[in-house]
């Protein structure tokens, strides 16, 4: 397997009343469940990324704070048709202004399963599991999350 490329994903961990927002897609004939984010542009920022991807995504302005991860280890990308190195960063956000964008309780309680079909829902930190995420950067930082007290009040 040869990888010339790296695809470089920025992703916000917003939390709420105890609950840290994920969002359910359908996306490249598969169901996924991540952290709200995406990918870096050519010329951007890593902070103007995640400002710019939760606003599109969520309609929601944010306050980039603290990096929480980077992927420190090898990861290809599984579903692109050519597989690249995978280099996710992970940021703690806050909403600097009203929340919203819809929710549901229900995982993947999307309007079809479309391309791009996608849904917002707030996970309680006290049942947080990797089983709630789908990819295996996420899964780390799940961990990581329930190994610190990031969102001690």
């Amino acid at each position: 397997m040869m990888i010339n490329q790296f695809n470089i994903r920025v992703y916000g961990l917003l939390v709420a009343d105890g609950k840290i927002l994920v969002t359910d897609e359908f996306r490249m004939d598969t169901l996924m469940t991540k952290f709200p984010g995406g990918a870096l542009a050519f010329g951007e920022g890593t902070i103007d990324c995640l400002k710019r991807e939760f606003k599109e995504e969520l309609d929601l302005e944010i306050d980039v704070g603290r990096h929480i991860y980077t992927t420190d280890y090898f990861q290809p990308t599984k579903l692109l048709p050519s597989t690249m190195q995978l280099i996710s960063i992970y940021y703690l956000v806050t909403a600097t202004g009203p929340m919203r964008f819809p929710t549901t309780d229900i995982p993947f309680d999307l309007p079809g399963m479309i391309e791009g079909a996608q849904c917002f829902r707030w996970v309680p930190l006290t049942t947080l599991t990797e089983k709630e995420v789908t990819f295996p950067i996420d899964k780390k930082v799940v961990c990581l999350i329930q190994n610190s007290n990031l969102y001690a009040k």
